[in-house]
């Protein structure tokens, strides 16, 4: 029965339930496309290309590993963990004869896979070049479509389709920059891959020259291993796991070919899942707590239909029940709706991620069902959840009590939402607190919009209360407004839960938006000033292309300049990530100072490491200390702390040296060169001319093109939190919306009592005013408190980044939003005569 009266009561009632149907359907729609990229980052699939004409391809393991065995209550517990490096791993090239001898194993050929970006006005299409060996075209396989195979160490052999870009033939030269110096190469041939090969550009050398720009003496990057005519590749795949079983080879088949074709694809599913986690997790969030306030007003409208039903015997939990039912109606509707509209902004994502290059295009999107489930799911527990919490006083209370309370607001709310207010805040305290511990960016970052999140909740719970308080505050200046603000104070003080479920998602729409926009900036500013103070050297020398030759920076020396390369890298210490850098240690102190606390670092060399003071605390180290760790490649190392530096934020948290980095690295071209000399920008640009690409940049020009790049990184986190941002702005004006709607008699009775169109809509215009100005302090107050403790966890100062315009903006446009939410309704309520809706039944 009670379903049929809800089904009923939706019917009846479409325009009352609007606000919460779309407040649904777009945090459906917002968890549907966040679990599409969580789904992508678990399921998607790597195609190979270069390895299409390979069944069977051996690799080196691209993770480190750590196992611990415990020994508790006489159990014994064993826990094994695996992280992924960050830089390509390499296998030892007399494994080739193991392979070999392996049954059913026709032929194991080699591969080397290097830097290689060729020189060409018409550039390779956005595609990442690699260079090859010619032996390896096998693999895919490649076939000359003209010219001959490359046998001299300047032979080169070219695919079609750069070939075509170019408008280059055999004979031609071309030049390529590698991982040593540019050369010039005369093409020989042109290749045509048997299978499309659309994300990559392949150069084929000799084998000398492939040898000696891979720089990885007797190691090789995987071997294609192909079966014997008739032999079945599944049992040659468990033959070669045999064979190399007691190593660190992996061997891989189908789909599971690409990821070692792509580490950056490999590495881009961590980054979706925890993109798309994240981003669930907060829609999940803001929505229940935005439909909270939705669903409060829709109860708060039917107040005295519900108290009717109270005093006609339906029991408190028939009233919990209908409103459950009534929820779970519109859930389920709106849900469907959403999760069927998440699916295309799912995929418009992706393909943003995709263009802003935070995920690669060789990481195919994966649909499944899946995500509209989730989002289905959560969507119901939302609207279940939010009618629950609104209709629990009316369902509670007693029946004559609930008529009296139908016409007026209760002056107090219940102790109980004051108590989980307060609880709240007090969680929202704390989380604040430990954020100011936190000085990892992965550790504080989660906790950061927790806590924006917990403390706009509190808000929620406390929002009479603070609606109140505002208004006595502001009661002087509202009065001084005339009539409209004596009427707007009257209505604030008298519907303080009602304006209060529109300040909440006000509150949360400036404090996350302020929180996302100013996060990064904290970040980076703190960065590039530590980068600014550190940098002694007259000259930076970047270059457009993959990086700086070591023979650039040779040529600088020559002149008897102080030259410090600086090799950029990820490291794991166990399984702990840090940034890490490798520098020249010659004359470091003349380019480069990172404030060091401890030690020294003219004692920084092949054997010894530098530490950013984070790291230190996080692994008690000192000067003198044993360092274990794993480089990018996964190469082990054991190494001593010569210094402890202040600047781990600028330069990274570890600093190698330069030639130990540089042998670890896929791309050992420097990324930046740090010069110190009394020459000018033009004889330095005289020395380098032979280097194309090359730019010699002051300080100051360094770090302006250390912005731009910072700039475009923070895009992907603003387009990750940007969904949900306009989700809140929807809601915002939602719930705004919903509030004016639901007083035209109140506004038929103000006609009536002589107050005109514009008096009305003044005194709306101040009310909302007021509630943007309380909303706007509330969410600049919790932005600022949370952005404090992050400048203090991560930079150590409290000093967070706050661009003036931008806020003004964030403010202006939370201001709009509500105006013109409050204004439309209002004026289409008033078009209707007064007297009309004044005898109108309710």
């Amino acid at each position: 029965m009670m379903l049929r009266y809800a089904l009923r009561t939706v019917r009846a009632r479409k325009a009352g339930f609007l606000g919460a149907f779309l407040a649904l359907m777009c945090a459906a729609a917002l968890i549907t496309a966040c679990g599409t990229l969580l789904d992508t980052g678990l399921r998607g699939t790597v195609r190979t290309e270069r390895y299409a004409a390979t069944p069977v391809l051996v690799s080196a393991d691209q993770r480190v590993h750590r196992t611990t065995v415990k020994h508790k209550h006489g159990k014994t517990k064993v826990k094994h963990k695996a992280k992924p490096i960050a830089e390509r791993a390499w296998l030892p090239g007399q494994l080739r004869d193991t392979l070999a001898r392996t049954p059913g194993v026709a032929r194991v050929v080699p591969e080397l896979t290097f830097l290689a970006q060729p020189s060409t006005p018409a550039g390779t299409g956005g595609r990442s070049g690699y260079g090859h060996a010619w032996d390896s075209a096998a693999l895919t396989p490649y076939r000359l479509s003209a010219g001959h195979a490359p046998t001299a160490s300047d032979d080169l052999v070219i695919d079609a389709d750069l070939a075509a870009r170019a408008r280059l033939r055999p004979g031609d030269r071309l030049t390529v920059q590698s991982t040593r110096a540019p050369r010039s190469y005369r093409i020989t041939g042109i290749a045509t891959p048997a299978t499309p090969v659309r994300h990559q550009t392949s150069l084929f050398f000799s084998a000398a020259e492939a040898r000696r720009l891979a720089a990885h003496p007797g190691q090789v990057t995987a071997f294609g291993v192909l079966p014997a005519e008739g032999a079945d590749p599944e049992r040659v795949r468990q033959s070669v796991a045999r064979a190399v079983r007691g190593t660190t080879a992996q061997v891989r088949t189908g789909d599971a070919r690409g990821p070692v074709e792509f580490l950056d694809a490999a590495a881009a599913r961590t980054r979706l899942v925890s993109m798309g986690g994240a981003m669930g997790g907060t829609s999940l969030l803001v929505a229940v707590l935005v439909v909270v306030g939705t669903f409060g007003l829709t109860v708060q409208q039917r107040h005295r239909e519900l108290a009717l039903l109270r005093a006609i015997a339906a029991t408190s939990g028939q009233i919990r029940g209908l409103l459950g039912r009534e929820a779970l109606i519109v859930g389920a509707v709106a849900g469907t709706a959403g999760a069927l509209l998440g699916l295309p902004l799912g995929d418009w994502l992706y393909s943003r991620f995709v263009a802003l290059g935070a995920v690669p295009d060789t990481l195919e999107r994966t649909v499944g069902v899946f995500p509209p489930l989730v989002a289905l799911a959560a969507t119901l527990f939302a609207a279940w959840a939010a009618a629950r919490i609104a209709g629990h006083r009316v369902a509670r209370i007693r029946p004559a009590e609930a008529l009296a309370e139908a016409r007026t607001e209760r002056t107090r709310p219940a102790l109980g939402r004051i108590a989980a207010g307060l609880l709240l805040l007090a969680g929202g305290a704390v989380l604040v607190v430990v954020l100011a511990s936190l000085r990892t960016e992965p550790a504080s970052t989660p906790v950061t919009f927790l806590a924006v999140v917990v403390l706009s909740t509190s808000v929620a719970l406390l929002g009479p209360l603070l609606v109140r308080g505002g208004v006595l505050l502001l009661a002087g200046p509202l009065r001084l407004t005339g009539h409209g603000g004596r009427l707007a104070t009257a209505n604030l003080r008298g519907n303080a839960a009602r304006m209060a479920s529109v300040v909440t998602p006000l509150t949360l729409l400036v404090g996350m938006t302020c929180t996302v926009l100013f996060v990064q900036a904290t970040l980076g500013d703190a960065a590039r000033t530590q980068v600014r103070e550190g940098v002694r050297a007259d000259w930076v020398v970047t270059a457009q292309g993959p990086g700086v030759p070591g023979e650039a920076a040779e040529r600088l020396r020559a002149r008897h300049d102080t030259v410090t390369e600086v090799v950029r890298t990820t490291v794991r210490v166990g399984l702990d990530k840090y940034p890490a850098q490798g520098v020249t240690p010659a004359g470091l102190a003349r380019t480069w100072d990172p404030g060091v606390t401890a030690g020294s670092l003219g004692r920084l060399g092949p054997g010894t490491v530098a530490v950013s003071e984070v790291a230190a605390e996080q692994q008690h180290l000192k000067p003198g200390s044993v360092l274990n760790v794993t480089l990018g490649d996964g190469t082990p190392a054991t190494l001593t702390v010569a210094a402890v530096y202040a600047k781990g934020l600028g330069f990274g948290d570890l600093t190698f040296d330069h030639d130990l980095v540089a042998h670890h690295v896929d791309n050992p071209l420097a990324s930046s060169v740090l010069v110190r000399t009394g020459r000018t920008q033009g004889e330095l640009s005289t020395t380098l001319r032979e280097f194309p690409g090359v730019r010699i940049l002051s300080p100051a020009a360094a770090d302006a093109l250390q912005a731009d790049r910072q700039q475009t990184n923070a895009e992907v986190n603003y387009l990750a939190m940007g969904l949900v941002l306009a989700f809140t702005a929807i809601a915002v004006g939602n719930t705004l919306a919903v509030s004016v709607a639901e007083r035209v008699r109140e506004f038929a009775l103000l006609r009536l009592a002589g107050a005109t169109r514009r008096q009305v809509l003044r005194m709306l215009r101040t009310e909302t005013l007021t509630v943007v100005f309380l909303a706007t302090s509330l969410g600049s107050g919790i932005a600022l408190a949370v952005l404090t403790a992050f400048s203090v966890g991560m930079t150590g100062r409290a000093a967070p980044t706050v661009t003036p315009l931008l806020y003004v903006g964030v403010v202006g446009f939370a201001g709009l939003l509500a105006l013109l939410a409050g204004a439309v309704p209002g004026r289409a309520a008033l078009r209707v005569r007064a007297v009309t809706v004044a005898t109108a039944k309710e």
